[in-house]
């Protein structure tokens, strides 16, 4: 999110917990333009989970499995809508301290037509961030996808959303610890994709591999499904990016502009290292390139110009593309539909790369200019490199310990039958097609 920057502050422990966090709420005339980008652009965004995300990944697991995927990307998208609603924006984005946010908006209390957030309706901005909270936890289903109960996901993404997405927003966009520090994460490279792809890399590891990984897996059933989902997801992403301007100004557009580019360089990065390598380029390795464009450029897109947005869709192809191979070929780990080489590699050296490509002092790559008060490529480097760490390992601790206990409590996968038969029966009793 476009928030204002804060100047690095030299904070002691205790000051940390302490130190109340800035409130986004205010009081003043409220921006007819911006408002109507903001409700656009959460349209935009929701349009990203359902049908985006559900049909991209819906085309890329077997046909006995896509209702599962689709189901659970609606049941997350209610139950996380609900969630924010009780307590989580409230959580994430009112004074607490700098760790977690007070409890004022509880139930959104106090939340009227009249009340305001910067230029914004405070029900817009509500909003527009509860978009960004559901398809968080609905990137990670993808590192478990054709073997979790239904059960075992939901009750794993209600805690998980509460656990890690709602301090992390308030630690890089609610006025905690990492803002204060000067981090650049414009639209969610640490708050959405590194805490999404972390949590799919454990995820994976603790569930453990598919029958039969990496043998005699069955390919996607269903490409033509899945391009159109990657397709809603590149245009959807105008909003995720562009809308973090907050304003419907010149950082929204250059936003987009390097959103459109990284996404097409990823795109077609990916295409030609696959047609070097396996002698032809695949549908599935152009659009896989496109998202990882899409996820790299994310925490970037607002502070970098055309130039930097260029190289890095260039680099989100070609690290993404060899992450994948290498987790998947050489790690062996069943990460079903590679979240975290695409989206948790691609958040990590977005996050790292803006604290190089923010810079002033780059020719035709330069951007708009480091943190108030950062002076140096190298602390912004170093502050972006803090942000990634600090946001992984909370991620990876707690995403683990959420796994370990509901699997005590209900049990993560389903039993091998269930499995062969696919979720699509033994979980929902329905199937995707009737043939």
């Amino acid at each position: 999110m476009n928030i204002p920057r804060l100047k690095p502050t030299v904070l002691g422990l205790i000051g940390l917990l302490t130190l109340p966090s800035i409130s986004l709420a205010a009081t003043g005339p409220v921006d007819s333009g911006a408002t109507a980008w903001i409700l656009t652009s959460t349209a935009l965004v929701m349009f990203m989970t359902l049908p985006g995300l559900a049909l991209f990944y819906g085309g890329l697991v077997g046909s006995k499995n896509v209702l599962s995927v689709l189901m659970q990307c609606f049941a997350i998208t209610a139950v996380v809508s609900v969630l924010w609603m009780v307590g989580l924006y409230s959580l994430a984005f009112t004074e607490g301290n700098a760790f977690i946010g007070g409890l004022s908006k509880v139930f959104l209390s106090g939340v009227t037509p009249d009340s305001t957030s910067g230029i914004l309706p405070e029900g817009a901005f509500i909003m527009f961030q509860m978009t960004f909270a559901i398809i968080t936890p609905a990137l990670v289903i993808g590192a478990f996808a054709e073997r979790v109960k239904f059960s075992a996901m939901l009750v794993f993404s209600i805690l998980w959303t509460c656990v890690v997405y709602a301090p992390v927003a308030h630690w890089v966009w609610g006025g905690g610890w990492l803002q204060q520090m000067g981090l650049l994460d414009y639209a969610g490279g640490t708050v959405v994709h590194v805490t999404a792809g972390v949590a799919a890399l454990v995820s994976a590891l603790v569930v453990g591999k598919r029958r039969g990984f990496p043998r005699t897996i069955t390919p996607p059933h269903n490409m033509t499904m899945t391009v159109t989902g990657a397709g809603m997801l590149w245009v959807g992403w105008f909003g995720f990016n562009g809308g973090s301007a907050l304003n419907a100004d010149g950082h929204a557009s250059m936003a987009i502009l390097a959103t459109h580019l990284s996404a097409a360089a990823g795109a077609l990065t990916w295409m030609f290292l696959e047609w070097r390598q396996f002698g032809k380029p695949s549908v599935l390795g152009i659009v896989t390139g496109m998202v990882a464009g899409l996820g790299t450029i994310t925490p970037a897109s607002g502070f970098v110009g055309p130039g930097g947005a260029l190289v890095i869709g260039v680099m989100a192809g070609f690290v993404c593309f060899n992450a994948t191979q290498w987790i998947k070929l050489k790690l062996k780990i069943d990460d079903s539909l590679d979240v975290f080489p695409v989206h948790g590699v691609g958040g990590i050296i977005g996050t790292l790369l803006v604290g190089i490509f923010s810079a002033t002092t780059l020719g035709p790559f330069s951007g708009w200019g480091f943190a108030d008060g950062i002076t140096t490529m190298a602390h912004q480097f170093g502050v972006q490199a803090l942000g990634v760490l600090a946001t992984g390992a909370y991620t990876a601790v707690w995403t683990w310990v959420l796994l370990k206990l509901v699997g005590r409590w209900l049990g993560l996968r389903v039993d091998e039958e269930s499995e062969v038969v696919g979720l699509d029966i033994t979980e929902h009793e329905e199937k995707g097609y009737n043939l």
